[in-house]
């Protein structure tokens, strides 16, 4: 039987937690968000950027690693989106983050709990330049963060990696601290002006909201009610690459990833009848 010294250490243990940072304003993201039918907060995050604060059911009562989770929580959310996603995530054993894109693969980097390295240099290099960073100053800055020192834990490299993220226009609310609990930082978002995302909305309305949200973005021209051959060959390619992933994310039990492919495939399903779901006014 564990002894009550095993009790405490593994209480003391941190608790996982995550953020999603989005390169849009609040009533840009709204829309989307709601499709991954989670709850969550929403606030401004910088002139140009938004944070989504995760209850965190899945990794909290579902035992699903985190990392897993917002690794397809971003990917469902950048998919439709005009705009990068950056997941910041955590437990007990690891920090890392993951930037999803459009339909690029994603790109992440791992910490060890004591900060120690568990990644791909290169991954900082091709993160870089999908978000338009210094490739001086900001590179030389994240390449630190790839090397050893042993006076930085996971948590420091995470505040290094924000400290970066903040010439690019990031700024979290006040005590929205990574590395805190998912309860932790509910509260603290809940200080700051916020919008409060139910995961109970239908998904029609979310879905119809979130394209009507990017229609004037750059994915406008592929949308399904242009017409054209370009929004045809991208229904097909989604739901082409919905099927394996959600067949993927229901095998491995994944909410994160098997909402992606929903997402991909409710994207693709609706380019190929959309005049027979919506019919044009």
């Amino acid at each position: 039987m564990p002894t009550e010294e095993s009790r405490a250490a593994r209480q003391a243990r941190p608790a996982p937690g995550a953020l999603l940072l989005c390169r849009a304003e609040p009533e840009s993201v709204a829309p989307a968000a709601q499709l991954l039918r989670e709850r969550m907060l929403l606030a401004s995050a910088g002139g140009e950027w938004s944070v989504l604060v995760p209850e965190g059911r899945p990794w909290l009562e579902g035992g699903e690693p985190v990392d897993r989770v917002l690794t397809g929580w971003a990917t469902a959310l950048a998919v439709g989106a005009p705009w990068p996603v950056l997941a910041l995530w955590w437990d007990a054993d690891r920090t890392g983050y993951t930037l999803a894109s459009g339909f690029r693969r994603p790109v992440g980097y791992v910490w060890l709990a004591n900060g120690t390295p568990a990644g791909e240099g290169e991954a900082m290099h091709t993160f870089a330049g999908r978000l338009g960073l210094d490739p001086v100053l900001d590179v030389q800055a994240l390449d630190d963060l790839t090397g050893p020192d042993p006076a930085a834990d996971a948590r420091a490299r995470m505040r290094g990696l924000l400290a970066v993220l903040t010439r690019a226009g990031v700024s979290l609310p006040a005590d929205l601290a990574p590395g805190d609990s998912a309860d932790r930082l509910h509260e603290a978002a809940r200080d700051h002006p916020h919008v409060r995302i139910e995961g109970a909305a239908g998904w029609r309305h979310a879905l119809r909201a979130e394209l009507d949200a990017v229609e004037g973005g750059r994915l406008g021209p592929l949308l399904p009610w242009t017409g054209g051959p370009q929004s045809h060959r991208l229904a097909l390619a989604q739901v082409a690459a919905g099927l394996p992933v959600t067949a993927w994310g229901l095998r491995r039990r994944s909410a994160g990833w098997t909402v992606a492919g929903a997402v991909l495939l409710a994207h693709g399903a609706l380019g190929l009848v959309y005049n027979a779901v919506w019919p044009l006014d």
